[in-house]
């Protein structure tokens, strides 16, 4: 994936996900923390340097904390200095959505669980080689698990 796949999942549509999962909002705020619940269902943005996960390095999968599926390989983590956990590509290219983003006057993509929808954070043409991306995630988004531990929504 590189950012013209990006740019042209945001304006034309993303790639169909293995399963979908959707909840009442009342469903998820019985599942989440407060704060998990205010990042990932209300597009909020956990402060910078909040979590140990930007420094953390260890072998593993990131999935999503709301419905479990596998986002992110540490293998594809690098430290971008920003304050949030960066990887350059996700897991699979159906794995994580991708929407134009307008708010706070500027032009982003948005990126979001592409099964359940979780707001996850954002992606910038910025990254290192090869892809050049930027998968900027919210910590809290994510839970770090092994790849046999995915669970069902």
């Amino acid at each position: 994936m590189n950012w013209n796949d990006v740019i042209r999942y945001a304006n034309n549509g993303n790639l169909k996900p293995d399963r979908r999962i959707e909840k009442t909002d009342a469903e998820w705020k019985k599942l989440l923390t407060e704060e998990e619940y205010r990042v990932t269902r209300q597009k909020g943005t956990e402060r910078a340097f909040s979590s140990d996960v930007c420094s953390s390095f260890e072998p593993g999968i990131y999935a999503c904390v709301c419905c479990g599926t596998l986002l992110f390989d540490a293998s594809e983590k690098f430290e971008s200095g920003t304050g949030w956990p960066s990887f350059t590509q996700p897991i699979k290219d159906n794995a994580v959505a991708h929407h134009k983003d307008t708010s706070f006057g500027m032009v982003r993509v948005e990126t979001t669980c592409n099964t359940c929808d979780a707001h996850l954070g954002h992606v910038f043409p910025d990254g290192p080689a090869p892809s050049g991306l930027r998968f900027c995630m919210n910590a809290v988004s994510l839970k770090k698990v092994e790849a046999s531990d995915e669970v069902p929504g």
